[in-house]
């Protein structure tokens, strides 16, 4: 395994990265609180493009075919970028009443999805370039993520709503999250059968969208990323593309690897200088992208 420093990082913390689905790129979407949107190709290990916005960027993500990239975050917007282009890159898609805390692009149905801490929930069909749906949910939108047909939202009240895209007036399943405290993310599986929930307590819960009694029976919760008594948030969640297994960054600085169907820790990465704040597996699974930034979960403290 070798590890490289990325050159000419954003100025500020990563709030979210991804890499193209496109197989022949090695590129990865950085979104920063710096208020910058940043490309990079990851072989060359050098910085594309930058795109300035007006406020602290929270998420990023791309489109089917890793030709556009969509951002939001504290400006209230959600914002396409033309990534083939290096001028007048950027339009604004829609505005929110608050901010953008969350974004993902299902790729079958060509489809942005994105969430606010309003509680609106907004499908953009990217085909047509129009606003098919939107839905406010109860509280605040945490984490959304989307597999086939399916669609994940975590929102504040520890509330998971389950929706099918084709099908959207009404959530397919209301879930109360198996941890006790505030979600911070949620990733769906490659397989599209199960999902994996993170808190600030310290914890991960496997949950399964088949409800019938053979797969309510594999769920399950468990501890992680804990020193002693102390328990560190869980900021991010990442499926391998291929083995399926998944990563996760937390609070301690640490990125632990496991195999959620044997129930097992792989292997352990760090400690990192601070709390690790995003992460992103490159398209064929070779390549781990890990940020670390810290993320405020002590408040300020002496530069």
């Amino acid at each position: 395994m070798t590890d490289s420093l990325l050159t000419a990082p954003p100025g500020d913390g990563v709030s979210s990265m991804t890499f193209s689905p496109n197989s022949s790129d090695d590129f990865l979407l950085i979104s920063s609180w710096d208020s910058t949107l940043r490309l990079y190709d990851i072989k060359l290990n050098i910085p594309l493009a930058t795109h300035y916005f007006e406020g602290g960027l929270l998420t990023c993500c791309f489109n089917e075919d890793g030709s556009q990239g969509f951002a939001g975050g504290l400006d209230n917007s959600v914002q396409s970028i033309d990534l083939n282009k290096s001028s007048d890159a950027k339009k604004v898609i829609y505005n929110d009443e608050m901010p953008i805390s969350t974004l993902a692009f299902n790729k079958n149905y060509k489809s942005l999805l994105s969430g606010s801490w309003s509680g609106n929930m907004v499908i953009w069909d990217n085909r047509q370039n129009i606003k098919a749906h939107s839905l406010n949910l109860p509280g605040k939108i945490y984490s959304l993520a989307t597999s086939d047909n399916k669609i994940v939202v975590a929102t504040s009240g520890r509330n998971i709503a389950i929706y099918d895209i084709r099908n959207i007036s009404e959530p397919a399943q209301i879930r109360e999250s198996p941890l006790k405290c505030q979600t911070r993310k949620v990733s769906c599986s490659p397989d599209g059968l199960s999902f994996t929930i993170s808190s600030v307590e310290g914890r991960l819960g496997v949950e399964y969208f088949d409800t019938s009694a053979e797969y309510l029976s594999k769920k399950y919760a468990f501890k992680c990323h804990r020193k002693g008594d102390i328990a560190y948030p869980v900021n991010t969640i990442e499926y391998h593309p291929v083995y399926g297994t998944f990563a996760t960054g937390g609070c301690d600085g640490i990125v632990n690897i496991w195999d959620g169907d044997n129930k097992k820790r792989l292997c352990l990465l760090g400690p990192y200088p601070t709390s690790i704040s995003a992460l992103a597996f490159s398209n064929d699974g070779k390549t781990l992208a890990i940020a670390s930034s810290y993320t405020y979960e002590q408040g300020e403290k002496d530069s």
